[in-house]
């Protein structure tokens, strides 16, 4: 079984995975004012130190956040790793895989 060739990450992959995360995190953001909107009906999102917001309501806001933001990236990072296999042949990133 031939052995398929690795690419090498820090020169190929790490700048277009920091412009698929810069990227994603904009689109999360997007999504997250648009869901909070949608959810409250409010422009603005609690912030945590914001003193007349409840406890449930801040986080409501940062539950419904994390969730989009996670979303978000692992379908962006998910998404370019398949265009570069299919561009390429190979797989972004070592076998066992990860961000970090």
């Amino acid at each position: 079984m031939a052995k398929k060739k690795k690419l090498k990450l820090p020169l190929f992959y790490k700048p277009i995975g920091f412009a698929l995360g810069w990227s994603s995190g904009a689109l999360a953001g997007l999504a997250f004012q648009k869901t909070w909107k949608a959810i409250r009906h409010e422009d603005d999102a609690p912030d945590a130190l914001d003193r007349d917001r409840g406890w449930g309501e801040i986080l409501l806001a940062a539950a419904v956040q994390g969730a989009i933001f996670a979303v978000v990236r692992s379908a962006v990072d998910r998404g370019g790793a398949k265009a570069i296999e299919r561009s390429t042949g190979v797989w972004p990133t070592d076998d066992k895989g990860g961000r970090d």
